[in-house]
């Protein structure tokens, strides 16, 4: 087991280096072979019509003038030893973590991002107990009741939460319970350190129209687990050994069909630590997904690789957590 786990984050290293190399080359590379010079891409950032001097100046600064390799090794190192900046006579260190300064407002990227992570892991955190909780148990349901009233409504519903994007479901509950019905009006993110009655119900329409989608899914998910695991022959001779039906479904049953869930909550989990930017954009939550898409807008590279470093790292994580949780949740897992 300990060599394994070893094993696997030895293995995340490598994908997070593998991440931010793709992403460098992506901004970086690409524009390059596509024929813009390193002088091109220094002119996005300065004012117009610059002059040479200002134009030679931003692209040392930003080190648009060393080789593509150089660059991305500069900002790895950054993110694990720090870096040091030199614009002109004057120099700026830039601490650990150290993802570099925006090209627009010359600020550092890394403690922006901290201040807006108690927002995206408070929309995450709130949404995916939501969905797991009311999915899973109505997936269950569904399984034991195949057949019935509530098994096809319940399907139905799932398949419409399935087929909505985020986007319409959201500013849809937004119009319903914040404008013509105001049972959620003014919402705006309140810290949990600050009021954390107001921080929970400003986050109850972003958290249900979050989960919707993802606890359609779930139980879609959970029942058609419940519908093969409960016809095992395991399952057979627990009940004919006299054990309750609740322990039959819930230690049996529920627990074989828990695997494939697990492994996609890690993924939907640290894909939306990663920054949840439909929901985020829709409800105006100042968060990581915000943060992105206005580091997109602006063409922010430092920003967008932030992001895209901090959003594989949380991908990364999970599954290795969720790879741990196999064994505990299913005995038939064993590693060596």
């Amino acid at each position: 087991m300990t060599a394994y786990i070893v094993r696997r984050v030895i293995a995340a290293i490598f994908l997070l280096i593998a991440v931010t190399m793709i992403t460098f080359g992506i901004f970086f590379l690409v524009p390059r072979l596509a024929g813009e010079t390193s002088t091109q891409l220094a002119a996005q950032y300065v004012g117009r019509d610059p002059s040479p001097e200002a134009l030679a100046a931003v692209e040392k600064n930003l080190g648009f003038d060393q080789p593509i390799y150089q660059q991305w090794w500069e900002f790895a190192h950054g993110i694990v030893a720090g870096r040091t900046f030199r614009y002109g006579p004057d120099a700026s260190v830039c601490h650990v973590p150290c993802f570099g300064y925006s090209f627009k407002s010359h600020l550092p990227v890394w403690p922006e991002i901290v201040s807006r992570l108690p927002v995206t892991i408070s929309l995450a955190a709130g949404a995916a107990v939501i969905w797991v909780v009311t999915g899973v148990a109505i997936g269950v349901l569904s399984a034991l009741k195949r057949g019935s009233v509530f098994d096809r409504l319940s399907m139905g519903l799932a398949l419409a939460g399935v087929s909505l994007p985020i986007f319409f479901t959201a500013l849809l509950s937004l119009a319903l319970f914040s404008y013509k019905w105001p049972i959620f009006p003014n919402l705006q993110y309140v810290p949990l350190t600050q009021d954390p009655l107001l921080w929970a119900k400003n986050l109850v329409l972003p958290w249900v129209t979050l989960a919707f989608l993802y606890s359609a899914l779930y139980a879609r998910l959970t029942r058609a687990g419940m519908l093969e695991t409960m016809s095992e022959d395991y399952i057979r001779t627990a009940r004919a050994k006299g054990l309750p039906e609740r322990q039959v479904v819930v230690r049996h049953g529920l627990r074989a069909a828990l695997t494939p869930i697990i492994t996609i909550f890690g993924l939907d989990l640290g894909l939306l630590l990663g920054g949840a930017v439909l929901t985020e954009t829709a409800f105006s939550l100042p968060g990581v997904g915000q943060y992105a898409v206005e580091a997109i807008t602006d063409n922010d590279l430092p920003q967008i690789l932030a992001v895209t470093t901090l959003a594989a790292f949380f991908i990364v994580a999970a599954n290795l957590v969720v790879d741990v949780l196999y064994v505990a949740v299913d005995p038939r897992v064993r590693y060596k």
